[in-house]
């Protein structure tokens, strides 16, 4: 395995060693020793969450916040997605900005979001299977989000806003300026 930090501090891709044969493929898609000596980052996953979504739902994009901050390792086991991440550490050089990554069934590339961080995707197949570890367990009064299309994030989704969609309660997330993290 690779991990390759992003332009974000501590936000890394990870991209697995994948070994293929004529019964097909093998990778390691976790290994806390690897994970650890190759990012520096001691963590303990303690929740697994998957989700199935067709083409052109956007979810995000969403965070925890205080005592209740997650760290996220994401995948997508079938299909395709645009994965996202924005800084909101407000201390770091990167605040307000975002680094974004395709993550599919055949690159088995992963994103590791650190704590502080909004996270979104889209689905750019026809459905994907999206999987993601988190180091902190999920507490509806500590969530957060910022609407995907912000202008000051000026995300690039890849799509039209036509072909997106969209929960009602996401639409209605706030601007970046006006969230209180």
């Amino acid at each position: 395995m690779i991990a390759i930090e992003t332009k974000l501090k501590g936000c890394f891709v990870l991209e697995p060693q994948i070994f293929y044969d004529n019964r097909g493929y093998f990778f390691e898609s976790f290994n806390l020793n690897i994970f650890k000596s190759l990012t520096g980052v001691d963590i303990n996953f303690v929740q697994d969450n998957e989700s199935r979504s067709s083409r052109g739902v956007l979810r995000g994009l969403h965070y925890q916040k205080g005592e209740y901050a997650q760290a996220k390792l994401v995948r997508v086991i079938e299909g395709a997605v645009l994965d996202v991440a924005v800084d909101l550490r407000r201390n770091s050089k990167t605040f307000g900005e975002y680094f974004s990554v395709e993550l599919t069934e055949e690159n088995k590339k992963q994103l590791f979001i650190p704590r502080g961080f909004a996270h979104g995707f889209l689905v750019l197949s026809k459905e994907a299977k999206f999987s993601y570890k988190c180091d902190n367990f999920y507490n509806k009064e500590s969530e957060g989000g910022i609407i995907y299309n912000d202008v000051s994030l000026n995300i690039d989704w890849l799509m039209n806003d036509s072909e997106l969609i969209i929960s009602e309660k996401d639409k209605k997330l706030p601007n970046l300026n006006t969230v209180k993290i």
